[in-house]
């Protein structure tokens, strides 16, 4: 059934949901074809369809999906498999980078076991000891470090980007001829992300391994994508190759979507050129009335039986004023969220002193600390792990108002929920719905409506625009800031993008290692960088133009072959 050369090959594909509220159609009428080799970067909004296609190409949609049309993968019409024959294809025929890395991966397992668990289904008389040889060698083409002990490791032992880095070895470990990879990048910060884009390319120019993409990032489109294929609102609007559709798109929503991309201005870094500040300039903040003060702060994870303690941060120094935005910068692991952790309570800091509304961080008693939470508002990384899944999302926007403020009645709570979704551009009747029932970019919108539920005075936001594409991106962005200056809260924005950070950020620290090795506003941090490891997150930013990202590619690589 396979068309000649095509590794897939989907025909007229409509996919419809069954909802409460009536049938929801997903994707209409759609057609794509990979051939062997090839990168396809599927993008578009969020819920246009993206990942509902992506979980298509493997069988993997709810029972409450009606489908029809054809997606012929291997010779066999995924649609109409049977459940034994879906099961012998994934992994060794095609396997999937999943979005969300908390959910992909087991927590009662190590991670070590649930790779091995992948290829002992389809090597079943494979030693014991050939598998798990086989999970290490996955585990450090991703790059994870001290990959042998790491195996026995569970994934709340991982950072987010690392957790990323195992889906991405889970995928990577039987060598299926298509991979379909779903934000693969999405938690990772820009040199990671250029590490595992020249890890997949290396991987489709060595095997001819097709890749089909499902990003937001049109940056990663222009670096690794051989054709594009944009949806919008469940349709494919325009399929062209990469060069012709950065250069001249001929949809009106192509041409929005690249419009909306955040990029910084252009600067020399060492003679080279690179992105930096855009140069905007700085609101007045009263640095004598800060919300937060940090001098040599320690945070140390217990290493357990027979393994060292982790010191995941070193001595950091820093502060956010009222009305003042800190962005921090970082690898994956470098210590951003334990950070933004340690500002609400929910990590114990070690040593040197964290003070938060003047109270002391270190040693802190949770009873004395309580009254102070509801003055700071959270934005977590993950927003499908951070929601219940058996509470509706306007009951889990309504939390912070159940817990601090009981006297807030029913009716009050509703309508503050309908005020805080359409803030975030989610239809007011979304409140009905379960977190599973939305995609990953509109849980991340209810994750920023429920971190500013209570107004707070300090804002912690651990990656809160990683999920979304760039249109709703921007207009987060510009909500936040809205926000920001209405309210004067102050903020701690985490965050991997450089160029997201120089939109909203007074100033900014980069973090390397659980150190803080630059420190300043973003005119100093990016328009003129001191440490080398700043310099190499500048390069590794990718641009959405392919001509220009190839040359910062070969930047990028120099830059971290010197480290």
């Amino acid at each position: 059934m396979r068309s000649e050369g095509a590794i897939l090959d989907i025909s007229h594909l409509h996919v419809t949901f069954a909802t409460d509220s009536g049938d929801v159609p997903a994707v209409r009428d759609l057609s794509l074809r990979v051939v062997a080799g090839e990168v396809l970067a599927i993008v578009g909004e969020s819920g246009s369809g993206k990942s509902v296609t992506a979980r298509s190409i493997l069988g993997l949609l709810p029972e409450t999906a009606t489908r029809s049309g054809a997606v012929v993968l291997a010779g066999t019409d995924v649609l109409t498999a049977s459940s034994a024959r879906l099961r012998a294809m994934r992994g060794a025929d095609v396997s999937m980078v999943f979005q969300e890395p908390s959910t992909a991966l087991n927590p009662v397992y190590t991670v070590g076991f649930q790779i091995v668990e992948g290829l002992r289904a389809h090597n079943p008389r494979t030693s014991r000891k050939e598998l798990k040889a086989r999970a290490v060698a996955a585990m450090e083409q991703v790059g994870i470090p001290d990959a042998a002990s790491r195996y026995d490791y569970y994934p709340h032992q991982f950072s987010g980007g690392q957790k990323q880095r195992i889906v991405i070895a889970m995928a990577l470990a039987l060598g299926a001829e298509l991979i379909v990879a779903d934000e693969p990048t999405t938690a990772l910060d820009v040199t990671v992300q250029a590490e595992i884009l020249d890890l997949l390319r290396d991987l489709r120019d060595r095997t001819g391994t097709a890749i089909v993409l499902i990003t937001h990032n049109m940056g990663v489109v222009a670096d690794l994508a051989d054709r594009v294929a944009v949806m919008y609102r469940g349709e494919v609007v325009e399929v062209a190759d990469v060069a012709t559709l950065f250069a001249a798109p001929q949809a009106d929503y192509t041409r929005r979507l690249l419009a909306a991309v955040p990029r910084l201005s252009v600067t020399e870094v060492d003679g080279i050129s690179t992105g930096a500040s855009s140069g905007e300039p700085l609101r007045e903040v009263s640095v004598a009335d800060p919300v937060v003060v940090s001098r040599g702060l320690q945070v140390v994870f217990p290493g357990g039986i027979g393994k060292p303690d982790f010191h995941a941060v070193r001595g950091v120094d820093f502060s956010i004023a009222r009305g003042e935005v800190l962005g921090l910068v970082g690898e994956s692991g470098s210590g951003k969220t334990t950070i933004g952790r340690t500002l609400a309570g929910l990590t114990p800091a070690a040593g040197g002193s964290l003070t938060v509304f003047g109270h002391e961080m270190v040693g802190f008693k949770e009873r004395a600390f309580r009254p102070l939470r509801k003055q700071i508002g959270f934005v977590f990384q993950d927003p499908a792990a951070s929601f219940n899944p058996r509470l509706t999302i306007g009951e889990c926007v309504a939390e912070p108002l159940v817990v601090h403020r009981p006297e807030v009645g029913a009716t009050a709570r509703a309508a503050r929920v309908r005020e805080l979704l359409e803030a975030v551009e989610l239809p007011t009747s979304y409140a009905d719905r379960y977190p599973h029932e939305l995609s990953g970019g509109q849980r991340q919108r209810c994750s920023l409506a429920r971190g500013i539920a209570l107004d707070p005075e300090l804002l912690i936001a651990d990656e809160p625009t990683s999920a979304l594409d760039v249109s709703v991106q921007a207009t987060v962005l510009e909500l936040f800031t809205q926000l920001q200056q209405r309210f004067g809260f102050a903020a701690l924005f985490i965050s991997h993008d450089l160029a997201v950070v120089d939109m909203l950020a007074d100033r900014i620290g980069v973090l390397f290692h659980g150190r803080l090795v630059e420190h300043g506003t973003s005119e100093q941090v990016l328009r003129d960088p001191r440490h080398d490891y700043t310099k190499r997150l500048i390069a590794s930013l990718p641009v959405p133009d392919p001509a220009e990202q190839a040359g910062r590619r070969e930047l990028a690589r120099t830059l971290r072959q010197q480290a």
